[in-house]
């Protein structure tokens, strides 16, 4: 089975070493270590979509297989730790949260700027 590496992959991809794909459908699109870090992680990599009010939003599983989930800015990456993420979910009690919450409320947070 082929895994299609969509863009937002393929332009995340040039800011790891390491990589690897899944080699079948799974939670996680691609793992690798992030360029000058040493530490190896499964990513999930999607685009964010609208919703109705216009907001960008990303749907998160608490189920996922994926260690770091990746939001793609003008300018730089947001990398949060899912673990960490869920964590904040299930202690807070939300089914939707905001950019600058996790931003405030998580500990494990990477802004990685777009070169």
């Amino acid at each position: 089975m082929i895994i299609e590496k969509t863009d937002i992959i393929k332009r995340f991809s040039k800011y790891l070493t390491g990589i690897e794909y899944p080699k079948e459908k799974t939670s996680w699109n691609i793992s690798g270590m992030i360029k000058g870090k040493n530490s190896h992680y499964r990513f999930d990599v999607r685009d964010m979509f609208k919703m109705s009010d216009g907001a960008s939003a990303q749907k998160a599983s608490l189920n996922s297989q994926a260690q770091k989930m990746v939001l793609e800015g003008e300018k730089q990456w947001l990398i949060l730790d899912l673990e960490e993420l869920h964590e904040y979910i299930r202690r807070e009690k939300k089914r939707k949260v905001y950019i600058n919450d996790l931003i405030d409320n998580l500990e494990w947070t990477i802004f990685l700027p777009k070169n």
